[in-house]
Parts: C-alpha cells; structure tokens; sequence
C-alpha cells in the first residue's frame, strides 16, 4: 500500500461549513455507521443551525439560537463529531488529501464535503460600508438587525426577493416604518410568476410597506441628524434610520477554485454530489447539480436542499452510489401568508390557475404532454396550506392531469393525489 492509500485509510471525514447542510451530513455520517473521526469546520462561532428563522421568528424575538441548533452543544461531542468553529481554512491539497487551515494546522481526509454555503451580497455603491447599512446571513447579522427594529424606526430595503419580503414583514410587525426598492420592473422576478408576484406585493402594501420597483440605489449618506439618505438614481432620497439590503447572496467557490475543482455557476456535481474529485463531495447553497426532473444544471438555495443532499453526500462519502432525485421546493412565510415554489416551472409548455380563496393563486406548470413539472402557490396559510402539500406531491409524482380539472377550484386536489396513488 502506498503513502497515499495508508493516510487516507487512517484518514476521517471532514466537512468544509458548518451551517445547515454541513451540520446535517456529519450526522448523516454517524447514522450511517461511520464510526471513525468527523470534522466539521466553520468559520462561525456557533454550531449547526437552521437559518429560514433568522428572517422571520428570530427578528421577532421569539426564536432563539437553542431552537434553530440541528443538535444541543453537548450532542456533537457525545457523538464523536469535532466542531472546529471560528476557523478558516486556507487550501486544499487534493494530491496529499489534506486541509490547511489559518493557523497552520493541517487535517487529513478520506473524504472530503464542500458545503461552505454562500455570502450575502453587499451594495457596490459610496456609502453602503456605514455600520448601519446591514446585511442578513448570520446569527449575528439577525441580532445586528433586530436591535434596530424599534417601533417608529424608519427602514429602507433594497431588494424586493424573499430575504427582502420577510424583513419588511418582520419590521411592519415590530411597528416600524418601512419602505422597500427593487431595482427590476417588479417583485420576485426571478422567483415566482408576475400574477403571484402581484398578489405578493399588494399583501404587503396593504400591510403598510411602500414598494417602488425600477429603482436603482445610487449612493448612502448620513445627514446632519444621524439618520441615513439613500439616493436614487431618478433624484429622490429615503431616509433611513437602517439600510437592509436583501440582494442575495454568493456562493463561497474560493476554495473550490484555488484546488481545481471544476466550477461554473456553484461547484460542479454529478447526480451523486461527487465532484471533479472522487474524493471530494458538494451540497448545499454551493453545488451546481443536475436536476432530477429534466437533467439541466441548478444550484439551489434552500432548507429542503441543504437538508436533503446532506443525506445523500454522507452516504456516498461511505462509499454508496445513491443520486439525488429530489424535486426542488422553497418556500417563504411572510405575514399569514405562505408562499411555495416545486418543480421546474420553466419547463412547462402552459399554465393553469385555480383560486381557492380570497387573497390567494394556485398555479399549475404543464408540459407539452399535460405532465405536471411545477407549481406555485400564494395565499393565507389557513387556505392554502394543504393544497399547496399535495400540488408538491403531485409535481414529485410526474403525473397527466386535466388542465380543466385543475383550474376548477370545486374538484379536490386531494382526489388526484389519491387516483395518482392507485396508478402507480
């Protein structure tokens, strides 16, 4: 046996992030059965967490970090999982197998996970460096932004995508008063359909929040008050006691790159998540994977990604060759109202609408065969909910409906689900 084969076979898993996705397959490892060493690195002081409440529950106060944790403190130690937090790591040696990390230490792997997330995007623009020009990404960022969610306190958000709806839903709530800009024509443009987008921003409208759409940020001042002044470029000004910009975010493909890894639009994977590497695994907000519902490359940034290729990496880090045949779903909660996205509505040849009730859209993807490849949904959780659990079921089921019957509110959707059962 060489070198090589002698360290990797003493050699543990080590996992690159320490957020969701990481968090999740180092104790996918341990169920498995993996029973030699696990590291996980990450440059947060905190262990694992789950991050959709840091917009919505933790701004609110009613979330805290013991909630959001995949796993109490005392839980990763019990399990043999070593947790090297506030730590960077500085390269990869694909050839050695082995990690350098910021202080000079260096850790071997078997196998190796790439699940560093990504970073919020900051504004480009003079100014957008003032220290109450805030991002949301972290813990810490949420605790930065809920300090200033005071009622009355004025707040501008730049960016109309689904961080920036739930902080101004969140900042509406805690009585303050908000104002959002989006630089394209409309809301959600690339999320959702312009009709779901529509209802989207009248709920929020109607809830207080000023919307302008087709509006470019230009530059941040401070005024001789202390509040701050975003310039737009069509001459207005808000004024602000924070800025939240809610631009999305990037994904961390630094050290996916400086390695060789190949890497386009996040780092390149096959349906197993394995890399251009055999030894090296991507999930999470990073990966760009092959979609099980039409084959094409996508990179998603969501819970159900992150909590769903986690499994699927740990198992073929151990030596399986399951592939990842998740359909791709999000979700958002914004007020009362919920809003879900499954599927690939971009592969649909036409769209049915159905409505339930007041104040909500049903949207159904067909392709060119009547196969439902994505939905859409929007409205009151209390009415829409249920339907929107069996559109994604129906979507996973790749199943020919009846555009008429979709789009007539009086047929159950949960019929379908059960004749889509007996079929199969």
């Amino acid at each position: 046996m060489d070198a090589l084969a002698t360290s990797s076979a003493q050699a543990g898993m080590v996992i690159i992030g320490a957020g969701h996705c990481g968090g999740r397959a180092a104790l996918a490892l341990r169920n498995l059965g993996w029973t030699g060493a696990i590291t996980v690195i990450g440059d947060e002081p905190l262990a694992p967490y789950e991050r959709p409440p840091l917009s919505k529950s933790v701004l609110s106060g009613e979330t805290g970090m013991d909630a959001m944790q995949l796993a109490a403190v005392d839980a990763w130690h019990e399990a043999g999982i070593t947790l090297r937090l506030g730590c960077r790591v500085n390269s990869i040696d694909r050839a050695a197998r082995l990690i350098t990390l910021d202080d000079g230490g260096t850790i071997a792997y078997r196998s190796l996970l790439l699940a560093t997330g990504g970073a919020a995007r900051t504004l480009s623009i003079p100014g957008a460096q003032h220290p109450r020009v805030l991002s949301l990404r972290t813990h810490a960022d949420a605790m930065a932004l809920r300090d200033q969610l005071r009622p009355g306190a004025r707040v501008v958000l730049v960016g109309g995508g689904f961080i920036g709806l739930e902080v101004a839903a969140s900042a509406r709530e805690a009585r303050c008063d908000v104002e959002l800009v989006e630089g394209a024509p409309r809301l959600l443009g690339r999320a959702v359909p312009e009709s779901v987008a529509s209802l989207v921003q009248a709920l929020h409208a109607a809830r207080g929040t000023r919307i302008r759409c087709g509006a470019q940020p230009v530059e941040i001042m401070q005024r001789d008050d202390g509040r701050l002044a975003l310039l737009l470029a069509d001459g207005s000004t808000l004024v602000a006691d924070v800025i939240v910009a809610g631009i999305g975010m990037a994904p961390r493909l630094e050290l996916a790159r400086a390695c060789g890894l190949d890497v386009e639009q996040g780092i390149v994977v096959d349906s197993r998540l394995q890399t251009s590497d055999a030894a090296i695994f991507a999930a999470g907000d990073v990966c760009q994977f092959p979609s099980s519902l039409s084959g094409l490359a996508m990179r998603q940034e969501t819970w159900h990604n992150a909590e769903t290729q986690a499994c699927v990496a740990a198992a073929n880090m151990l030596g399986a060759a399951s592939s990842y045949g998740e359909s791709p779903w999000f979700w958002s909660d914004q007020y009362d109202h919920t809003l879900q996205v499954s599927g690939e509505p971009s592969l649909a040849a036409s769209c049915v609408s159905r409505v339930p009730g007041e104040g909500a859209l049903l949207l159904f993807f067909l392709d060119q065969d009547s196969v439902l490849v994505g939905a859409s949904g929007f409205g009151p959780a209390s009415v829409v909910t249920r339907d929107l659990k069996i559109m994604r079921k129906l979507v996973e089921g790749r199943v020919r409906l009846d555009p008429a019957v979709l789009a007539d509110a009086a047929q159950p959707l949960k019929k379908l689900l059960s004749m889509m059962k007996e079929a199969a």
